[in-house]
């Protein structure tokens, strides 16, 4: 969704728990589902994903929302936090169409892009840092932006974006999009 700035700061979310989880698993669970590599293979290359919820985009704007082999791994945790930022920020009453840990391995990047789906442009789209490193940088519009573990983040992601993570650790998010309700 184009929210008029590169990025906003939603400000600290307790992400413990949640980082507890998702830290937990080992390389074979990240593997397990390999959707986003395959459908977004340009982009997402050098990722690996905890799928939680994921959306069929060939029905838009009738979104069929399945759960992934994450669900049961992550929702006790997740869906207490995607509550909290949603009721603090935006209408509640939408949908969640979207929730993954995305792990960017160490040393590889993500193109630069534009989320071009229409769902993107009506969906917020949120990001929980997990870990990260002082050689992670993700641009926006060729500019980098700063995201702190333990706070929360709204990406504009119909302008130009991309990650690098140039350190030795991988770099893991949990991203969610939301798409409010619509008001008559």
């Amino acid at each position: 969704m184009d929210i008029g700035v590169p990025i906003r700061n939603l400000g600290q979310v307790d992400m413990s728990a949640l980082a507890e989880k998702i830290l937990s698993y080992d390389n074979s669970v990240w593997r397990e589902e390999d959707i986003r590599q395959k459908k977004f293979n340009d982009v997402h290359y050098d990722t690996e994903s905890l799928i939680m919820i994921f959306c069929d985009h060939d029905n838009w704007p009738n979104v069929d929302v399945a759960k992934g082999k994450s669900w049961d791994r992550l929702q006790e945790a997740a869906i207490p936090l995607i509550h909290d930022i949603i009721d603090r920020h935006y209408t509640p009453g939408g949908t969640i169409i979207r929730a993954i840990a995305a792990k960017l391995k160490a040393g590889r990047h993500i193109a630069t892009h534009t989320d071009s789906h229409p769902s993107f442009h009506h969906g917020h789209r949120i990001h929980i840092p997990i870990t990260t490193n002082n050689k992670v940088r993700f641009m926006i519009e060729g500019r980098p932006q700063i995201m702190k573990i333990g706070e929360a983040y709204e990406i504009n992601n119909q302008r130009r974006h991309g990650v690098i993570n140039k350190g030795s650790e991988d770099r893991i998010n949990f991203i969610f999009d939301y798409i409010p309700i619509k008001q008559s």
